[in-house]
């Protein structure tokens, strides 16, 4: 009797639970954990989803549907890839879908689109159809199918769906599924010389030939154009495959006469697969690396100290040269055949760090983050994949580089990760779920593993300093920066006295003015921190007191003079600028604040000969503008670098003299607990792009609380007092560290709908946890994309019963979401938020 197989599955969609299919008899190929399958889910629509276990264990439910292929002859994910997986859906209250859509490529997630196809009974009478539905039928006879959006795009009309239901019920049109694969491997022409003349002897005798008539000299002079574009330092190599692009790029062959040889069999093209990733060289050996005596010694005690913890800070101020000994750590794992995670908060800082590893690593060195396309990411993640098993070096990557997704790529055998700017914000995801922070998580990645991990910042986390103290972490402290260079000088602006003794220009003190100027007269380049894009801040009526706001979210529109629109920052809604104001129209309006863009414009009327350049969300949208913006700074073609935070972030220039921020202010009165802590380290990381080599260093703070502590603390450079003052007041009030904290945003269209919805969640909340629920509170900004917000803060305390208290609050909110009142009502859980 032959034994029926079923596969328990996992769909890339937020739901609780795995699904059961069974493997037909007939299937001729095997189905192992990790594989992709394709299964009916649905009435209609095909997935493909991820084998997880395969058994013969009979399920409970009747009719269980069959698998209808298998995707993959090898597994797409490893096993302690999803392992970490199981790890963050339960750590983070979300569903291990929504974790695997987050991790896959979407080019590896499959799933059913609707075709449309013309009715085979269709007799060609169109004198029922409309325009459009005529328009639909007369493209559908010169294509076999179309999916709906190629229609909506043919017929130039959004709103597709009725037209095509009124051609479905008119016997025009049919529908059918069929699943969507969206990748395609790259392929590109190469030429090569054909069989009979791919050996010296046989080349050179037919290049003696066409060379022996004036007609066929030319064709002559061609191949051996081909045979040097061929040429490497082992010498002639004449089965060399030459990409055409690369041919004809260089001039020496035309297209018509390589159409010619082609023709005459001389030579041979081939369309062959080829890679859409950057293959780098290394140029240098990391024994090279000659570190300082405070350096060696901070190695040294990382050694020690990963004797006895498995995760050690190394907190060294900025400009101490962490890269050097991550570099050399990296080069020791490499060389025992493992894999290193090298994680970086922000896509910005990938430009100038792969330059530097890849000196050193090369081919070995694979970059990963969002603003690769969905082609790139799958290669990328086949050759993580690949390491292990046995296949060339080229075809592998060893040491991954990348933002926060790339800890979801699939490894096989991690022997170190490092976490750089461990304390930065950007490593918390938070939409949509898994709503997991990166560090964390790639701390359980590394047990997973029995790796190592570094995390390395000038400014830590309080999380990550607090497991030092409490020798949970090991630590190594490198106070002194490299080369002998010094911290630089910081001067704390009073722009309330400032402006009352009117030494300002516009948006800069004099003092800053006088010391950006003294930069420029010296050749030295000046970098200005902002923390807001666009122009002004908002506009302003002073006939009425009201400002233009956005449609969908309970924010001001911030004005970008570039674009001439206002602009929501939430939702991205826009609208023209009005030349009245809306409300009242008034004619007597003004921009108040001010944004990157402002700050651009006014330092090129008081220094028009400097070139200045911006980094901000809007001038780094395109995939290569952090490398181009970064590139020509680092190479003197720009004096003055505007930005966001995006400047803030590890970037290493060696001309910058100055680093002037604008309204810090704006960083130190914001309401959250974690504010002091961020703003000390967003200024203190700012300051420390400034005298990072030979050129002296000065930072100027403006601001109008120029005693406030936090500045204070930057001014002096001193962690360990921020870092006491802090941890005292999140002791008092029970905050983080000191205990994990939840917090549960409940959605809705309709405000009065999630007010009711919150205090009825409140009631079960309260009584469960008492004393530790916050809320509920509608949030700063209490409308975001038409949804109003409600929140909750829940403090748990990091114990045993963290577990339970986790899955008791799952309970109650499933409880709450069976309440028919509310089942519109939409639910997000953030943990550790």
């Amino acid at each position: 009797m032959r034994i029926t197989y079923f596969a328990d599955v996992l769909l890339p969609l937020p739901l609780p639970s795995l699904f059961t299919y069974r493997i037909p008899h007939e299937l001729d190929k095997p189905v192992a954990f990790g594989m992709r399958v394709i299964v009916p889910f649905g009435r209609s629509k095909l997935y493909s989803a991820l084998v997880v276990r395969v058994h013969d264990e009979v399920p409970k439910q009747v009719n269980t549907k069959y698998i209808l292929d298998v995707i993959d002859s090898q597994p797409v994910v490893s096993e302690k890839q999803f392992k970490l997986w199981q790890w963050m859906a339960d750590y983070y209250l979300c569903t291990l879908g929504e974790v695997m859509a987050a991790a896959l490529p979407s080019a590896l997630k499959l799933a059913s689109e609707t075709k449309i196809l013309l009715h085979p009974d269709f007799n060609g009478d169109v004198s029922v159809l409309n325009e459009n539905e005529l328009h639909i039928a007369e493209a559908l006879t010169y294509q076999e199918s179309m999916t709906v959006d190629q229609i909506a795009r043919t017929v130039n009309i959004q709103k597709i769906l009725p037209i095509i239901k009124s051609l479905v019920d008119k016997k025009v049109v049919v529908t059918d599924e069929e699943l969507r694969n969206p990748y395609k491997a790259k392929k590109e022409t190469v030429i090569r010389l054909a069989d009979n003349y791919a050996e010296e002897s046989a080349f050179m005798t037919l290049l003696d030939q066409l060379n022996s008539s004036q007609r066929t000299v030319s064709q002559a002079d061609s191949l051996l154009a081909f045979i040097m574009d061929a040429k490497s330092e082992q010498g002639y190599d004449f089965a060399a495959r030459v990409p055409r692009s690369k041919l004809l790029e260089s001039g020496k062959i035309t297209p018509s006469r390589l159409q010619t040889m082609l023709k005459k069999g001389y030579l041979v093209a081939e369309e062959v697969v080829t890679s859409r990733l950057v293959d780098y060289s290394s140029r240098d050996e990391a024994d090279h690396i000659q570190l300082s005596d405070p350096q060696e010694k901070a190695f040294t005690r990382i050694h020690e100290q990963f004797k006895d913890h498995p995760v050690v800070l190394l907190h060294g101020v900025t400009g101490s040269g962490k890269t050097e000994i991550y570099i050399k750590l990296i080069d020791e794992v490499l060389k025992q055949g493992k894999q290193v995670l090298y994680l970086l908060p922000e896509i910005a800082l990938t430009t100038q760090i792969v330059n530097r590893l890849c000196k050193y690593f090369g081919e070995k060195v694979g970059v990963y983050h969002s603003r690769f396309n969905e082609y790139e990411r799958v290669e990328i993640w086949d050759r993580v994949l690949k390491h292990g098993d046995g296949l060339d070096q080229t075809s592998k990557y060893q040491l991954i580089l990348g933002a926060r997704s790339a800890l979801l790529l699939p490894y096989r055998d991690l022997g170190l990760i490092i976490v750089d700017e461990e304390h930065d914000a950007s490593y918390k995801q938070q939409d949509p779920a898994p709503r997991y922070q990166a560090r964390d998580s790639a701390v359980v990645l590394a047990h997973l593993h029995g790796a190592k991990i570094l995390l390395g910042t000038a400014t830590p986390s309080l999380e990550s300093y607090y497991n030092t103290q409490q020798g949970k972490y090991g630590l190594v402290e490198l106070t002194q920066r490299y080369a002998q260079s010094k911290l630089p000088d910081i001067w704390v602006v009073n722009m309330a006295e400032a402006h009352k003794r009117k030494e300002v220009q516009g948006l800069f003190s004099d003092f800053l003015v006088e010391q950006i100027g003294k930069a420029l007269d010296n050749k030295e380049q000046v970098i200005l921190f902002q923390n807001r894009r666009g122009y002004a801040v908002r506009m302003f009526c002073n006939t009425c007191q009201t400002m233009p706001t956005c449609k969908y979210c309970d924010v001001t529109l911030t004005y970008h003079k570039r674009s001439g629109l206002l602009k929501c920052h939430y939702c991205g809604y826009a609208i023209d600028v009005p030349h009245r104001c809306p409300t009242c129209n008034s004619t007597d309006i003004e921009m108040k604040g001010f944004g990157t863009e402002k700050v651009e414009e006014t330092l090129a009327e008081i220094f028009p000969n400097a070139v200045i350049a911006r980094m901000d969300l809007d001038t780094t949208r395109s995939k290569n503008g952090y490398q181009r913006i970064i590139s020509d700074f680092e190479q003197h073609k720009t004096d003055i670098l505007v930005g966001t935070q995006m400047v803030t972030k590890g970037l290493d220039f060696d001309r910058v003299s100055v680093v002037g921020i604008l309204n810090a202010d704006a960083l130190i009165s914001f309401p959250d607990f974690r504010s002091f802590e961020r703003a000390f380290q967003l200024l203190a990381q700012v300051s420390g792009r400034a005298g990072r080599k030979e050129v002296p260093g000065k930072v100027v703070i403006q601001a109008f609380q120029p005693r406030h502590p936090a500045l204070q603390y930057v001014e002096s450079n001193d962690y360990s007092a921020m870092y006491e003052s802090q941890i005292a007041e999140r002791k008092e009030y029970l905050y983080p560290p000191i205990t994990r904290l939840v917090k549960v945003t409940l959605k809705h269209t309709e405000e009065k709908i999630v007010t009711a919805a919150a205090q009825k969640l409140a009631q079960p909340l309260r009584a469960a946890f008492p004393r530790r629920v916050l809320g509920p509170q509608a949030p700063i900004v209490s409308r975001v994309q038409n949804y109003y917000l409600e929140d909750f803060w829940i403090k748990f305390n990091k114990d045993s019963h963290l577990e339970n208290n986790k899955q008791e609050l799952l309970r109650i909110i499933h409880e709450f979401q069976e309440n028919k009142a509310f089942k519109s009502v939409k639910m997000v859980i953030n943990v550790d938020a």
